[in-house]
């Protein structure tokens, strides 16, 4: 991981998913999981905080971009106006940005945590939301035989809601099943119990597969097996 000191009041960082993984955290975990993705980031500021005297005091207002091999962070310390009506991000040393904010997120003692994806894009101003993008959710399953591979495309009808690639790492094979948005919860949980009557669950990420895994079949890798394998009696 990496920390640059911009200002008095702003730090950027960037961490890697390797670096994300070394300080056991799940590369998808920090993205759907609010807990997790907190917990990440308080450790991040308390290594800011030893390395570069940054207080963690007060209200903060946070930039996530994702990149292709990790996380940029901007981390901007804000202020609470006077009257409380305003949260103000420090522009300069005599200018700043003033950003309405609701009576409950006056508290001066409390740290807001403001993403967005990209710098370029108009920030998130939901108290809701934590460290999210708008990817489909995707879920890896561990197959130690490529017959139940084989097994798997020929049961289970591989539907338009959904997509299957391909990889091999390690001597076994690992399929990268991704849901569409449209999906429901209850029909993605349907489909991940019947895929892993065949195989796996793994806490396996797709960027260890990306790095050190070598693709096979990059998309509609069930319908392709069940068009190239027939089924073992």
């Amino acid at each position: 991981m990496k920390i640059e000191r911009i200002n008095e009041n702003t730090l950027k960082f960037y961490i890697s998913y390797l670096d994300i993984e070394d300080l056991g955290f799940d590369r998808e975990e920090i993205w759907y999981n609010r807990d997790r993705s907190e917990e990440l980031f308080w450790q991040m500021m308390d290594e800011a905080h030893t390395q570069e005297s940054f207080s963690l005091e007060g209200p903060l207002w946070i930039q996530v971009q994702a990149l292709e091999k990790g996380m940029e962070i901007i981390v901007t310390r804000a202020q609470i106006s006077k009257d409380g009506s305003n949260l103000q991000l420090p522009l300069s040393d005599d200018k700043h940005l003033d950003i309405p904010i609701n009576d409950h997120d006056a508290d001066q003692n409390s740290n807001r945590a403001k993403v967005s994806e990209n710098k370029d894009e108009e920030l998130d101003h939901s108290e809701d939301d934590a460290f999210q993008d708008d990817q489909p959710i995707s879920f890896i399953i561990g197959f130690a035989d490529f017959e139940n591979l084989i097994a798997l495309s020929h049961a289970f009808p591989a539907h338009e809601a959904m997509d299957t690639a391909l990889y091999a790492y390690k001597n076994s094979y690992y399929l990268n099943v991704t849901f569409d948005d449209c999906l429901s919860d209850e029909d993605q949980d349907n489909d991940l119990s019947k895929m892993l009557e065949y195989g796996l669950d793994t806490n396996l990420t797709q960027y260890v597969l990306d790095e050190y895994g070598k693709e096979i079949i990059k998309t509609e890798a069930l319908q392709t097996i069940r068009t190239h394998f027939p089924l073992l009696k």
